[in-house]
């Protein structure tokens, strides 16, 4: 055999054997090493070297959070209603040596632990507690699981409760209910409004009168201050014709011409009777022309009290 032929199968062999030895582990990977059939160790990210022939990598293990959707579960409620729920765990593997040897099927396990808690959860509380509860549950639920799967290495961070359906009959009860509810709510409403409506009416019809009164006693106001205004103003004039009159002194003649004017407009009027001022009495010339004035009134009068023909 040709030198060559032993080199190659040196190559070969020790190709094969490093091959056994070294790992490469991933990021967010960890693997579980058994030596001789016992655990030896857990390696994390990086470059592993590994025993030939004795040393095995039993599991690789994902430390990533992972997502379990659980298929919907037969629940019964505190008043007997039976439901279907599904399920959605978020959950981590912290320590993959209990993941590898803490419990056999892992995932299998976490499903049948969900429903059993999910079931006990249920059972103590009624239809509407179910439906209005789901951070409760969550809550209750995530406390549970986290603390039974801690033996099993695995933490888990989140439980949410994905779907809730009632049966069918109890829908369509549900749907008249709330159906029912928003027509309460809408005739509330509705009477609200026609009543802030009728308020608001009867207050500006309030107001209304209230502004036509105001209006009418401004107006009352403002007439009875401009004849007020107006009276002042005359008696104001007369005033200063009177202190003018005064001012200017006339003379005994200027007074018996006015006194005769004024006559004369008495003598045009219907009176019977004449008041003379005793002043004027004497003047000759004043008693003929009052004569002659009473006389073209008594005739005034006779013509007008003769009947007609």
């Amino acid at each position: 055999m040709p030198p060559i032929l032993y080199v190659l199968i040196i190559v070969v062999i020790a190709a094969v054997i490093l091959s056994l030895c070294v790992r490469i582990v991933r990021q967010s990977t960890a693997i579980v090493v058994e030596r001789i059939g016992k655990f030896h160790r857990v390696y994390g990210t990086g470059i592993v070297f590994l025993l030939p022939f004795f040393d095995r990598v039993a599991q690789k293990v994902s430390l990533k959070e992972r997502v379990a959707d659980f298929a919907p579960q037969p629940v019964i409620t505190k008043d007997n209603v039976t439901m279907q729920i599904d399920t959605v765990v978020y959950f981590s593997i912290t320590d993959p040596k209990l993941f590898a040897y803490g419990v056999e099927r892992p995932l299998n396990a976490i499903e049948n632990l969900t429903a059993t808690t999910l079931r006990n959860i249920i059972g103590d509380l009624e239809l509407d507690e179910t439906l209005t509860s789901r951070d409760t549950i969550n809550s209750k639920m995530r406390a549970i699981l986290d603390e039974a799967t801690d033996p099993w290495g695995i933490k888990v961070n989140r439980v949410e409760l994905k779907n809730i359906l009632p049966p069918r009959d109890i829908q369509d009860a549900m749907e008249k209910q709330m159906r029912a509810e928003r027509e309460r709510r809408e005739a509330i409403l509705r009477a609200e409004g026609e009543k802030k409506a009728a308020i608001l009416t009867a207050e500006g019809s309030k107001e209304s009168v209230i502004l036509r009164a105001e209006a009418a006693r401004q107006a009352a106001v403002a007439e009875a201050q401009g004849k007020a205004e107006a009276l002042r103003v005359v008696f104001s004039a007369q005033a200063d014709a009177v202190r003018m009159m005064n001012e200017a002194n006339p003379s005994a003649s200027y007074i018996t011409l006015e006194g005769f004017k004024a006559l004369e407009k008495l003598g045009d009027g219907q009176a019977t009777k004449l008041i003379i001022p005793s002043e004027i009495q004497n003047v000759t010339g004043l008693i003929a022309s009052l004569s002659e004035v009473l006389s073209s009134n008594k005739e005034n009068s006779a013509s007008k009290q003769a009947p007609k023909k």
